[in-house]
Parts: structure tokens; sequence; C-alpha cells
């Protein structure tokens, strides 16, 4: 198997990326979607956050208010501190699950948002970083995400730099490039994680 660590800032088009590698056949595990299904109504993640930061963060059908939680958290760094040492670890061990139960020769992709925020690096084989130009994403994230520009520029900066992301790249992908092109790289990129995969499947037989 084949661990991949993928990430980019914030409308760089890390999911459109994920998209296409799927496509290829990569088992994905998106650390954003398991974040959303840990704390589901009746999980102890959401116990654990009611306990922390009272029943205010509850949707009226008792689901989280997750832009109500954002707004606390997005604010004030020690409770967002607060907030991530009891998701980080769940999202850790619902994706230690689902790449566990990934073919031997599998190229598991982790869409990690937060991989250079949080150090991550070095738990996969490969990072892939998708990279476009500050002044891209802020466009981005304007014209078609529909956010103000201080909001955006408020959610660039609350990131990793660009130089910071580019520094834990193995892969660089360069998403400042029409849809096509972006398409020819990933399947090349493709073709090269495969192959590292089943290097490492007669790695492990060896062995």
């Amino acid at each position: 198997m084949l661990s991949v660590g993928l990430t980019g800032g914030i409308g760089a088009g890390k999911s459109e990326v994920a998209r296409l590698l799927v496509e290829h056949g990569a088992v994905l595990v998106d650390s954003d979607a398991i974040a959303r299904e840990v704390v589901q109504p009746g999980t102890p993640g959401l116990a654990a956050i009611v306990e922390t930061f009272g029943t205010g963060v509850l949707a009226e059908d008792g689901s989280l208010d997750r832009p109500r939680l954002g707004s606390i958290v997005f604010a004030d760094p020690g409770r967002r501190a607060a907030l991530n040492a009891i998701v980080h670890p769940l999202v850790r061990e619902r994706s230690a699950e689902l790449a566990a139960a990934a073919p031997p020769d599998a190229v598991v992709v982790h869409d990690v948002p937060l991989l250079t925020e949080n150090g991550l690096a070095p738990l996969y084989d490969l990072v892939l970083v998708v990279d476009v130009p500050p002044a891209t994403q802020l466009d981005r994230l304007v014209r078609l995400r529909g956010m103000t520009d201080e909001d955006a520029r408020a959610r660039m900066a609350a990131q990793a730099t660009r130089d910071e992301r580019r520094a834990v790249a193995d892969i660089l992908i360069d998403n400042d490039v029409p849809l096509e092109r972006l398409q020819r790289t990933v399947s090349d990129i493709w073709a090269e994680l495969r192959q590292r995969a089943r290097a490492s499947v007669r790695g492990g037989a060896q062995a």
C-alpha cells in the first residue's frame, strides 16, 4: 500500500485533484468528511463538544451547528485548540480504519487540508501539494464561493503560507492551469503512484 498525503491552500483546487485521483482508482480518505462523520448525533465526539462548548453549539434537531461553532473557534486560538483536541484523534482513528481496509497494492490518498499546519507530512510515503498563487486563491474564493474579500483573506491567513506548503511537497501540482492540463498532470502522477504502490508490495513480499 502507498500512503499519500494530499493538501493545498483553500481555493487551490485540492478537491478536484482528489476527484481525479479517485477516477483513476485511488482509495480516498477525506479528513473533512470524516470530521463531519465523527460528530454526528449520538457519537462520543458530539458529546465531548457539547461538554466543552455547551448546548449552544447544537441546532434544533440536535446536530452540530457548524457555523455557530466555527464563529466561536475561528476567533479564539485557545478554543480552536480545544476543538482540535476532541476531533483530531477521532479523525486519525477513523482514517486508520479506512486505510487498513484497502487492498495491499492500493494507493490510499489522505485528503488533509491542515497537513502542513499540523506537521503531518512524515506520516505519509509521499505528499502531494496542490499549488496556486495567493491571487488565484483570492479570486476563486470571492468569485466562485461568494466570500467577501475580507473573509477570503482571513481564511487564507489562518492557513500555512504558500512557501510552507511547498516545503513539505514531494510532488507539487500546479493548478493555476486549464482543467485539461491538470487532468494530464494528475494522470502522469497516477502512473508514478501506481508504480510505487506495486513496488512496495513486491518489496514487502521479498522481506
